[in-house]
């Protein structure tokens, strides 16, 4: 019973090891394509979870091995288990909602996102329970990840940095609105962070009730110069 309880253990620590040599190698490949920090994070869970279980098969085998019944104690550690389960609902929850989020790459750390109706910032760090957003008021918001896995999440940073500017404007009636137009573009040509492509557009959307409304449209190489370059525009539209 002793060299078969030796063996047991010698076989079940050579599948451990075969066991983190091929997840340190498949984890290697997979978080050098994230940025975020969170599955190094849950790549060490997932290797405390796979020793732990082997640990206790191990035992488990070589308790069979010296005559003990093993059926109750497989019976207690379901209880036990379904108990923990019930018990960890929401932190499990917020886990494997942080594992979607990585398989899924909604987000990264810096990312410009737009969660719901009511959450805005930059994405500062991503957890295994939690994710932690700066306002553009620099206030931290600490959202569980079971949350936001829930949520609909508004990516200004990808699929690309530059992204579209759009401003509305007036002009009295009377006004041609293609003279309006060939004014505006010539006006937005002459800023120097407007794309030449996607090219810039100026259209007439709407006769309202005390102006003629239009809509100027041009791209950006970044969004974190859109507030600047939509205040310069502005300006430029109003001068004009």
């Amino acid at each position: 019973r002793i060299i078969h309880s030796l063996m047991i253990i010698i076989l079940f620590y050579i599948i451990s090891k075969s066991f983190s040599i091929v997840i340190d190698e498949w984890g290697r490949n997979f978080t050098k394509k994230t940025k975020s920090t969170l599955d190094d994070q849950l790549l060490s869970l997932f290797h405390k979870i796979i020793n732990i279980t082997i640990i206790i098969i191990a035992i488990l085998v070589i308790l069979s091995q010296w005559g003990v019944q093993v059926t109750p104690i497989l019976a207690s550690l379901g209880i036990a288990g379904i108990a923990l389960g019930l018990a960890l609902q929401n932190t499990l929850g917020n886990v494997f909602g942080g594992i979607q989020m990585i398989l899924d790459q909604n987000m990264d750390v810096g990312d410009q996102v737009k969660i719901g109706n009511d959450i805005s910032g930059t994405v500062d760090e991503i957890g295994i329970r939690s994710t932690k957003i700066v306002t553009f008021d620099n206030e931290l918001l600490i959202v569980p990840n079971g949350q936001l896995a829930n949520m609909t999440i508004q990516n200004i940073s990808k699929p690309a940095p530059h992204v579209r500017v759009i401003i509305n404007f007036g002009v009295e009636y009377g006004s041609e609105p293609k003279n309006v137009k060939k004014v505006v573009e010539e006006a937005l040509d002459k800023l120097k962070f407007v794309l030449k492509k996607p090219a810039r557009d100026v259209i007439f959307i709407e006769m309202g009730d005390f102006a003629l409304k239009f809509q100027a449209r041009f791209w950006i190489e970044s969004y974190e110069t859109r507030l600047e370059a939509k205040v310069e525009a502005t300006n430029l539209i109003y001068v004009v």
